[in-house]
């Protein structure tokens, strides 16, 4: 019988490929497991999940969609099916609004608010956050519920109240270039966060990477295999207390030297420093919270198993590295877009200060342990523009005034498209298995 060239060479691949198979059997060779994986990080998402921001209420688009464009996007690329994506980190402020003026928590131990036209005419308590705001954030959720390990951390605006202090009115005239004049505002309560993302909710309840909480879930752990090691990642609360830091500092001894990576919504400015926004400083009205240099003096640098923080909060990016006391380097990563509102322009919203979306921007960040030294590749995507920052040619044009007005256009693209090598990773943690 006479092959045709294209038979001929399927039989040469289909006879090589048996072979293949019979010497790997043969000799016990297995393949090569992947020594690489992505981290899907949503920064603030409130801005989309605002009801005033939904077409319902007058605006020109639904700004919920620019959110669940990010939440298809992920479920499509987890490893699951066959993408890359291994875990998946919200820093916080997943909806905009709070159902009470103040919680009864801070109202019995003697706290008392204080009126502030600015901030109760446009964050006011409302119901709609119950019946708009926490269910498309559970519907977005819903999308990789049961196809990633992901871990949520509550915000100031995923409290219950988010209340102005008696003891920091607001100013009697409010300047807008002067933020403090808004007086400070702590968050109080956390029973809206829990119905959502509570560790008896079933987006958590029974997973089992889901390791550990503490307070109802407001802190939680995860562990998950990613590249060949085993990580830990810890969520700690908004301003966390002494007993988040105790709870988070047992989790890290019932899982001694699995690399850590701890995400909390407020630790760092886009200056790269680690100091609480004035306006919302828990510790500021209410020393039974921590600030983040606390969390970093307490928790942070004693435990050397933690490589990297990840933030949001404050408006901007940011990152810094610093060692711990055993000498090893801490890697935190500021990350916010909650104030981008490009999208909202091109449809023609017309207001006295720009209105943030969102504008679909998140972070992608691939860590590979293939090569000689580890490294982290960060990497910042908008499902809404389906472009990295880097491709987008009017991208500094955009956005660099109102985050980093004192960088060059190169520089502050490389603050959202940049690459570090993780020098002493695996001095730490080993090689991959």
């Amino acid at each position: 019988m006479r092959l045709t060239t294209t038979a001929w060479r399927r039989a040469c691949a289909i006879g090589a490929a048996a072979l293949l198979l019979a010497a790997c059997a043969g000799t016990g060779t297995r393949e090569i497991p992947d020594r690489a994986f992505t981290m899907a990080v949503l920064p603030d998402t409130q801005n989309y999940m605002d009801y005033t921001h939904q077409q319902a209420e007058g605006f020109p688009f639904d700004a919920s969609e620019q959110f669940m464009a990010q939440m298809r996007y992920i479920a499509a690329n987890v490893e699951s099916a066959g993408g890359d994506i291994a875990f998946v980190s919200s820093l916080g402020d997943v909806w905009q609004h709070q159902s009470l003026a103040m919680d009864p928590e801070h109202e019995r131990r003697g706290f008392r608010r204080v009126p502030n036209p600015i901030m109760d005419s446009h964050l006011g308590p409302t119901d709609k956050v119950h019946s708009v705001e926490m269910p498309l954030a559970r519907a977005g959720f819903g999308m990789i519920d049961g196809k990633v390990p992901f871990s949520v951390v509550p915000g100031n605006h995923d409290y219950d109240a988010m209340w102005t202090d008696a003891k920091f009115p607001p100013a009697a005239k409010f300047d807008p270039r002067d933020m403090s004049g808004l007086g400070t505002l702590p968050p109080g309560g956390l029973n809206n966060f829990r119905a959502v993302f509570g560790a008896e909710q079933p987006l958590f309840k029974g997973k089992p990477w889901y390791v550990d909480s503490h307070d109802g879930g407001a802190d939680s752990a995860q562990v998950f295999e990613a590249a060949g090691y085993r990580f830990l990642h810890i969520g700690l609360q908004f301003d966390a207390p002494d007993a988040s830091l105790d709870w988070a500092a047992a989790v890290m001894r019932r899982y001694p030297g699995l690399p850590t990576i701890i995400s909390t919504h407020d630790y760092m400015s886009k200056e790269g420093e680690r100091v609480a926004n004035q306006m919302i400083d828990g510790h500021r009205v209410d020393p039974i919270h921590n600030t983040p240099e606390m969390v970093w003096d307490k928790l942070i640098r004693r435990h050397d198993q933690v490589f990297l923080v990840l933030c949001g909060h404050q408006h901007g990016q940011a990152m810094r590295v610093d060692q711990n006391d055993a000498g090893h380097q801490v890697y935190q990563v500021l990350a916010d877009y909650q104030d981008r509102g490009q999208t909202a322009i091109d449809a023609g919203v017309k207001a006295a200060y720009p209105v943030g979306t969102g504008d679909g921007w998140m972070r992608l960040m691939r860590f590979d342990f293939g090569g000689d030294v580890a490294t982290m590749e960060v990497r910042t995507y908008s499902t809404h523009y389906e472009r990295h920052s880097g491709e987008l040619p009017t991208y500094a044009q955009w956005y660099k005034a109102h985050e980093q007005p004192q960088l060059d256009d190169a520089a502050y693209l490389a603050m959202d498209d940049f690459r570090v090598e993780l020098a002493d990773f695996r001095q730490r943690f080993g090689d991959p298995r």
